[in-house]
């Protein structure tokens, strides 16, 4: 509205001529204008209706591929969600959540926590049959750490980071409250199913697929991971067939010449993806 005097001032001019006749008429017609203007009803565009239980649109419900009561289980999982996740269409908690009973997956969305303003989660944290899903060198293997300390007989808590590798790294280490539970990992050998969203290689998983795999090694039950994974095969062919394109992980793509972006000029960066064609164990810390 900073153009408005200006505008007002010149068609006055144009019309009475220079400092003749009162130019009061053609601004008060200007504001009733911008008035009218103001006055109309304004277009908001319908949502389309979403399922209250898999929380996808009506018309691309995925429920059908969702148990028909949660699974039951004794672990607890407490997914950290960082802020940007809540925005994307294509997210896989809502699917996770809809599987399991509501007590046994807490979903906590924020960037830091602390004692005083998340008092249950550091509870949690300093329990000691808590357990962190985050990959680094001094991550135990989750399948190792059950079968030779006999872990699976207890009821654990299990906290899983949300968010892009980037933010999932800068949220496990700004944390401290992070760093009191046990770190895990899963076997290297997982490869994801997850195709419809770039992964930085080809060992990284999705939230859903992290938490199939481990409640399956928790409970000591298979089936769990099939189960769990169901909605989000289901949801990634229905992508496919409605004309998304399978999203190789940066590393196949830098292994086979067909990374097409600019080079970054970082040199930590550099090495990062110097690293992903040359070490295939590596996973982004």
């Amino acid at each position: 509205m900073d153009n408005v005097p200006s505008f007002c001032s010149s068609l006055s001019s144009e019309e009475n001529g220079p400092e003749t006749g009162d130019s009061s008429s053609t601004e008060d017609g200007l504001v009733d204008a911008f008035g009218d203007l103001a006055a109309l009803p304004v277009e908001v565009g319908e949502r389309r209706p979403t399922c209250l239980r898999c929380r996808r649109p009506e018309k691309v419900c995925l429920c059908p591929f969702l148990p028909p009561q949660p699974l039951e289980v004794s672990t607890c999982l407490y997914v950290v969600q960082h802020p940007a996740e809540e925005s994307r269409v294509l997210r896989t908690v809502p699917l996770l959540a809809a599987c399991l009973p509501q007590e046994k997956c807490n979903v906590i969305v924020g960037r830091r926590f602390n004692e005083e303003k998340h008092p249950e989660l550091a509870a949690v944290c300093r329990d000691s049959r808590t357990l962190i899903l985050y990959p680094g060198p001094k991550s135990q293997n989750l399948e190792e750490l059950v079968q030779y300390q006999e872990v699976g007989t207890l009821k654990h808590n299990v906290i899983i980071i949300d968010g892009t590798w980037s933010q999932a790294k800068n949220m496990f280490l700004k944390n401290s409250l992070f760093h009191l539970p046990k770190q895990v990992q899963l076997s290297r050998t997982l490869s994801s199913q997850y195709v419809i969203r770039t992964q930085p290689s080809n060992i990284c998983l999705s939230t859903l697929e992290c938490a199939a795999v481990a409640l399956s090694i928790l409970e000591q039950n298979e089936i769990i991971q099939e189960v769990l994974l169901r909605p989000l095969k289901a949801l990634c062919s229905f992508q496919l067939q409605h004309g998304a394109q399978i999203h190789h992980s940066k590393e196949h793509l830098l292994k086979n010449g067909m990374y097409d972006k600019p080079m970054p000029k970082n040199k930590r960066k550099i090495k990062r993806m110097e690293k992903l064609v040359t070490d295939s164990s590596v996973c982004p810390r």
